[in-house]
């Protein structure tokens, strides 16, 4: 037997049970995963607690819960030649991943990557989706050298891969957060102000220059504060955004592409980017993680541990 986080009913996260559930192991065309660490998304708990939402995921209860994960490999499937027991891992399986084993097609729509050695597994497991997302929304809307760009939402688990890569591109960055989050954005390289009534005015006074693109990560605040301030439409992205302002991007990390991953593990291996945990749970206590990560006010990634 190993142990799994599973859900019977849609809800909070007092719906999340940890049990023991049978083995599983790996068949031709897959590998095995033996979970050390699981990366938390608004998308996980957004899964295990909206009927709707699921069920766009084929998702069907009882169901497994949350998605990025890292460990090392210990079951190989006939067939698979690109990884070996031993490997260190990472990747993305939806509804599956905080749990003791990860059964997973490594060629398939969860692709699974190799953990470079500078990259420790807990930081691993927060690459999946928060990176993707935030690369691809980067890419939607064109960001380059020169580009003065407003992200908001930007102390958020994708929010600080936006900053930081917007940053590595060469463009100025100005993050809206809390006040209770400006140090932590101006250590990322962003130039905070406050969201809420009045953004456009902040923003106007902080950029007098204007803003070239922006980034919604929460909501539609900010893009449209970034269309009243003058940006094209087309420069502008959101992400989980249901009615975004007309003519605007909406993106997720399904619009990626697979190199960015290792662009991204590639600045983290560099020193160039970092990845804020701002809190570990050990898998037995997963009901607080997300109870704390649904709040939405956590300054970076929460990470379950499984060790």
């Amino acid at each position: 037997m190993s142990r799994a986080v599973v859900y019977d009913t849609f809800g909070g996260p007092e719906v999340l049970e940890l049990r023991e559930v049978p083995e599983p192991h790996a068949g031709a065309g897959e590998v095995r995963v033996r979970v050390t660490a699981v990366g938390l998304n608004p998308m996980d708990w957004v899964l295990s607690s909206v009927p709707e939402a699921a069920q766009r995921f084929g998702i069907t209860l009882p169901a497994g819960f949350a998605t990025d994960f890292a460990g090392t490999v210990d079951e190989v499937g006939a067939g698979v030649a690109d990884f070996a027991v031993g490997d260190r891992v990472y990747g993305a399986a939806t509804a599956q991943a905080a749990a003791d084993f990860v059964v997973i097609d490594p060629s398939g729509a969860n692709a699974l990557r190799h953990t470079p050695a500078e990259v420790s597994d807990e930081v691993a497991s927060t690459l999946a989706v928060a990176g993707l997302t935030a690369s691809a929304a980067l890419t939607a809307t064109g960001v380059k050298a020169g580009d003065t760009v407003l992200i908001g939402g930007a102390a958020g688990g994708v929010g600080v891969f936006a900053v930081q890569l917007a940053r590595l591109a060469g463009a100025r960055v100005i993050g809206t957060a809390s006040e209770g989050t400006f140090d932590f954005l101006r250590g990322l390289g962003a130039e905070p102000v406050a969201y809420g009534p009045g953004l456009e005015d902040r923003v106007r006074a902080t950029v007098p220059g204007g803003v070239s693109a922006a980034i919604d990560l929460f909501g539609t605040e900010t893009a449209e504060a970034a269309l009243a301030l003058g940006v094209p439409a087309e420069r502008i992205a959101t992400i989980a955004a249901p009615n975004p302002p007309q003519g605007v991007r909406a993106t997720s990390g399904f619009d990626a592409s697979p190199e960015d991953l290792t662009h991204i593990t590639g600045a983290i291996a560099a020193g160039e980017l970092t990845v804020p945990i701002a809190e570990t749970f050990p898998l037995e206590r997963i009901q607080e993680a997300v109870r704390l990560q649904s709040g939405r006010r956590v300054h970076g990634k929460i990470v379950v541990t499984l060790v």
